[in-house]
């Protein structure tokens, strides 16, 4: 058995639901197939509704970035939070900074996240929809197995920084 408490588990899964908020940004054009059913779409948004709200409490973004920075400082870089969870909350926090990276990236070149527009952008946020949701899904596992997320590079680099 596995030493990691279970409430560890469920938290570092929790943490995860930052960066598929931001990647549910990018999933309009593939709902627009109308290849998941309704009922499927409303699972999929429902889990980052609650952090979808208390980010636009204050405006211009200021929520999503007091959101990022209280997570990074209370959990991160408090050494009292187990290691677990200090993990996890670093690795979503990457993800979600590289989710928001590669969609400014995509805005200069007029592909702006939940758009529908040509080809190349829905491929392109597509692309990005399914990555963050795979992301979560493989992180789901792994947590409720009480197990570490590897993540290639990203996992290098979240244990670079809390060692």
């Amino acid at each position: 058995m596995n030493s990691i408490p279970l409430w560890q588990r469920g938290l570092g899964l929790a943490m995860y639901i930052l960066p598929w908020s931001d990647a549910l940004a990018f999933g309009r054009p593939f709902f627009g197939l109308g290849l998941v059913p309704p009922s499927v779409q409303t699972a999929l948004i429902l889990p980052a509704l609650p952090l979808n709200w208390i980010s636009s409490l204050l405006p211009f973004g200021l929520g999503s970035i007091l959101l990022f920075l209280g997570l990074f400082f209370a959990v991160v870089r408090n050494p009292q939070v187990p290691y677990f969870l200090r993990f996890n909350a670093l690795q979503a926090i990457l993800a979600d900074i590289l989710l928001v990276v590669v969609g400014y990236g995509l805005a200069v070149f007029g592909c702006r996240p939940g758009s529908m527009g040509g080809f190349a952008c829905d491929a392109f946020s597509n692309t990005l929809f399914l990555g963050g949701l795979l992301l979560v899904i493989f992180a789901f596992v792994e947590c409720i197995r009480g197990r570490e997320p590897e993540l290639p590079s990203l996992s290098d680099a979240v244990r670079h920084q809390l060692f």
